[in-house]
């Protein structure tokens, strides 16, 4: 596996050796100095260009970064947009292990929006055409403290949501029930324990995305109970984690709301969690919810 030292060198020579390359800026995780360093961090990279559509016409140019395993062209995606003229992109898994997510940039999208993004870091400015940044930071992602609205709709919702999953548990609807847990309930969930850990650190940390880095800042009891609500295939393990989010969810909440002076709905938790236990007791050939 080829090392970051001579991956950046690799990229950086390409850029030189190449007039219609102006300047190179990296982004993501690798400008992060909170996020650890492994095996696994690819490297984003930002060639701003005289003109992409030579580097698109003329693809075997990403040759010269080494065997490819696998790839994949982002913008030629029929379902999402693109700005090719701007910004156009190769993602490539090479043989070595190495990963490099690659694009090329008009020199006008890269005035305009560079300072948009405070990860990024300058490697190369042939021309000084790039404005000053500052040193990168993951203070964009940092978490931010909730209004008072938010956090009664991060609550609501988390408890509005689990109605669909009792019916889904109920007719053993299985994908529908993971789908509902893992995209709509558990983003709430992720929600409350971000905004503790907000609490606690002055809301000055990222919790990563999809909040992996959670685990940094909660428990190891708390960290093993959200690990915990992660659940199998059967309509079994899916109440068990259920419940274990709602325990979860309500002792978080109160501590948020009391730490920001807002208010726990708990008549609403309580009368979802009943509603919850009826229905996991409901009969197959019921008739009647009640």
């Amino acid at each position: 596996m080829r090392t970051e030292q001579e991956m950046q060198e690799l990229m950086l020579n390409i850029a030189k050796e190449d007039e219609r390359i102006r300047a190179v800026y990296m982004n993501g995780s690798r400008t992060n100095t909170n996020v650890p360093k492994d095996i696994f961090q690819d490297y984003d990279i930002v060639y701003v260009v005289t003109d992409t559509t030579p580097f698109i016409q003329d693809k075997t140019w990403i040759d010269r970064f080494g065997e490819r395993l696998f790839m994949q062209y982002p913008d030629e995606h029929p379902d999402f947009p693109s700005d090719k003229e701007n910004f156009y992109g190769w993602l490539m898994q090479f043989k070595d292990g190495n990963r490099i997510d690659l694009h090329v940039e008009s020199i006008s999208h890269a005035k305009e929006n560079i300072l948009n993004d405070k990860l990024c870091e300058i490697l190369l400015d042939k021309d000084n055409l790039l404005p000053k940044i500052p040193k990168s930071t993951d203070e964009d992602y940092w978490v931010k403290r909730p209004s008072k609205e938010q956090y009664l709709c991060t609550c609501n919702e988390f408890w509005w949501c689990l109605n669909n999953v009792a019916k889904g548990l109920w007719r053993e609807e299985i994908p529908y029930v993971q789908d509902m847990l893992n995209f709509n309930v558990r983003k709430q969930l992720e929600k409350m324990l971000s905004w503790k850990i907000g609490i606690e650190t002055n809301f000055s940390v990222s919790v990563g995305k999809s909040a992996k880095y959670m685990y940094r800042w909660l428990s190891e009891a708390e960290w093993n109970t959200y690990l915990g609500t992660y659940c199998g295939g059967t309509v079994e393990d899916c109440w068990n984690a259920v419940f274990q989010m709602c325990d979860l969810m309500e002792k978080t909440a109160i501590y948020v709301g009391e730490q920001l002076r807002y208010e726990y709905n708990q008549e609403e938790g309580n009368s979802c969690r009943g509603f919850l236990e009826h229905v996991k007791e409901l009969p197959k050939d019921a008739t009647e919810i009640y």
